[in-house]
């Protein structure tokens, strides 16, 4: 047990235990079966989001075209299977296909052009949001097969949808590179320090170039689950994912310079945001206030970070003057 404590998760996971037990008191219904569906059916998709974004923490950088990338992906993903009768399994393959290909372009332009990935990922946010609208004419896409709106719309045990099994699959999946493969280590070094990393042979641009790869496979999968749940292939897919994409990394302790993510505390990070939106839904308050609570969450946890940094430092002082 003392050794759980000592994980940058175990405080957000006793905060996940402690606000469910006080949302199920003031509201029973927190605990039926459809909530519990409705909540991880949210979760599992934001987890995708939220890692999307964080691979690009992790190296230093920021994406702003997550959500773009992750509604061109849906929207060419609903559009294939409607407009061209494409099956749906390799609809899926071709829309993931495209969200490697948007990453890969940030990944190229910002190694390329040496302009910050703020600048590039805003530029390429605009292009594939409008490729997105060109595409559909800001029309949604509605015959979406059956099978694919059951995936997203229906449990194998209790309140789990199906929809969580990809998720946790990508959660393993992300933490084993980030903790035992080298490509991990090498995007937490790029992170760390760039030119230490370089010195040390990592190829920096490569890495950077992956990492985007990653972070548009994420987004691309998330917008895919988000025409599941849907049932449609919604152009405004992905217009709110920004602040989402940031919340949950830096609630999970990632530091916004690089170096340091976590990736089960950025699951627990994007739990906490859905406790609060669900109980701001349950207990009747205006919904607008949920981009009021998130944005105040990510102000207090860089705020805790950065106190947490300030004393790591104080206690590196002490020690080093004996």
């Amino acid at each position: 047990m003392p050794s759980l404590l000592k994980h940058d998760w175990a405080g957000l996971a006793l905060v996940c235990a402690v606000a469910t037990c006080i949302i199920s008191l003031k509201s029973p219904a927190f605990l039926s079966v459809l909530n519990g569906q409705v909540l991880l059916e949210a979760i599992s998709i934001n987890i995708l989001i939220a890692l999307s974004q964080m691979v690009i923490i992790a190296i230093g950088q920021m994406n702003l075209s997550v959500g773009a990338i992750g509604g061109l992906a849906a929207i060419s993903f609903a559009g294939m299977m409607e407009v061209w009768g494409v099956p749906a399994p390799l609809a899926v393959a071709l829309a993931i296909m495209i969200g490697i290909l948007a990453g890969a372009l940030n990944g190229f332009f910002i190694i390329w052009t040496g302009v910050s990935a703020f600048v590039v990922t805003l530029a390429t946010l605009a292009i594939f949001k409008g490729l997105n609208l060109a595409i559909t004419e800001a029309q949604p896409f509605y015959e979406i097969p059956a099978a694919v709106g059951a995936f997203g719309n229906t449990t194998f045990f209790g309140p789990l949808p199906w929809v969580f099994i990809p998720a946790l699959t990508i959660i393993i999946l992300v933490s084993f590179m980030l903790n035992k493969v080298p490509l991990g280590r090498k995007l937490l070094a790029v992170g760390a320090n760039e030119h230490a990393a370089k010195l040390s042979g990592i190829n920096v641009s490569g890495t950077v170039i992956v990492a985007h790869c990653i972070s548009g496979f994420l987004a691309a999968a998330a917008g895919v689950a988000l025409v599941a749940r849907l049932q449609l292939g919604q152009p405004t897919i992905g217009d709110d994912w920004l602040l989402m994409s940031f919340a949950a990394p830096v609630i999970g302790g990632a530091v916004l310079a690089g170096g340091h993510v976590s990736t089960i505390a950025t699951v627990f990070g994007v739990v906490i945001v859905a406790l609060i939106t669900q109980s701001l839904v349950l207990f009747k308050v205006d919904p607008y206030l949920v981009q009021v609570v998130l944005g105040a969450l990510i102000l207090a946890a860089v705020g805790f970070n950065r106190w947490k940094d300030i004393q790591t430092s104080k206690q590196d002082l002490v020690v080093k003057n004996g």
